[in-house]
């Protein structure tokens, strides 16, 4: 039994009722899609049009979406409803083609955070290079020798292999080319015939239209395994290009998580960077020790945003009654 479910069941247990507990509620996707997308699917449990216009109409009931100007304006002040500020990760294409048509007939403003390295199918982050993989060998009947012997599996096991390739993180993250060498991949060739990632003119048509470009890292890391001084460099290179290209160079999102970031990295960061307002993780409904450092909510882990939300109220509580609903920076 997960983590997850373990917590659900208590929170059953305990008939734990709550209304939505902060000012404001941050929503993070990375991409919506009907169809399969390779480069994703394995990685990243992302939702259909359906269940994403049901996702912000349930939203738009409970929530007052707002822009980020007015946002970050009135983050703090009392309201009849929380303030909702729509974000997005990565800049995958599916913003521009699928998304973008959505928000604008709903009339939702949103930020997408994207990495600098991948814009314009420059590269490929490493994680949707491990779906590629995952991809493949799902199309094997068996899994080739020489891949058992690189990756030092035992057997062919499918369900090994997968936990083996999802275990290979940003710092160890050249192995990936020689594992799809194996797999007779090619992940320049992936790149130039498919539309993975947004382009400069993409990113451009999508400020013009009045939404929000930002910084996501430079290339994707996890933070907790860089030292400081890399976590501030790979940072400040992505708000560096946000302020050469007039995009927004007031707001941050880590990469996957901000967990193991220490307090001393958000003092150096916002000194260095006088226009910072917000920087955001994405540990759900939680308050930070570090109050410019406000927690989103993930909504692609298999649940409506209102079982989400629920989810998150009632943990938020639970957690309360411990001390243990914010996260404490060393």
């Amino acid at each position: 039994m997960s983590k997850r479910s373990i917590i659900e069941k208590i929170i059953r247990l305990t008939a734990i009722k709550a209304s939505y507990p902060l000012n404001y509620m941050i929503p993070v996707y990375h991409s919506v899609s009907d169809g399969g997308i390779p480069h994703i699917k394995h990685v990243i449990n992302y939702k259909s049009r359906k269940q994403f216009e049901r996702d912000i109409d349930y939203m738009a009931k409970n929530f007052q979406f707002a822009d980020w100007d007015f946002f970050k304006k009135n983050i703090e002040k009392p309201a009849s409803k929380p303030l909702a500020l729509m974000t997005f990760d990565d800049g995958f294409y599916e913003f521009k083609d699928i998304i973008l048509p959505i928000l604008e007939r709903k009339g939702i403003y949103a930020i997408n955070f994207i990495n600098p390295a991948f814009i314009g199918n420059k590269d490929l982050m490493f994680r949707c290079k491990i779906s590629l993989l995952i991809e493949k060998c799902s199309t094997l009947s068996s899994v080739p020798s020489p891949l058992l012997k690189f990756l030092g599996l035992k057997n062919d096991s499918g369900k090994e292999l997968i936990e083996k390739l999802k275990s290979i993180n940003y710092n160890n993250q050249n192995i990936l080319t020689e594992i799809a060498k194996i797999l007779a991949i090619d992940f320049s060739d992936y790149l130039k015939n498919n539309k993975v990632y947004l382009n400069n003119e993409d990113l451009i048509q999508i400020k013009n239209k009045g939404y929000g470009i930002a910084a996501h890292s430079w290339d994707h890391p996890y933070y907790h395994e860089l030292p400081m001084d890399k976590q501030l460099k790979n940072t400040n290179l992505s708000l560096d290009y946000m302020k050469e290209n007039n995009f927004l160079d007031d707001t941050f999102a880590f990469p996957f998580t901000d967990f193991g970031v220490k307090n001393d990295f958000f003092v150096k960061l916002f000194n260095e960077n006088n226009d910072l307002k917000y920087t955001f993780g994405s540990a759900g409904v939680k308050l930070d020790s570090f109050s410019k450092n406000l927690q989103r909510v993930p909504m692609e882990n298999g649940l409506s945003a209102e079982e989400e939300l629920k989810f998150q109220n009632s943990y938020f509580m639970l957690k309360k009654f411990i001390n243990k609903n914010t996260i404490i920076r060393e």
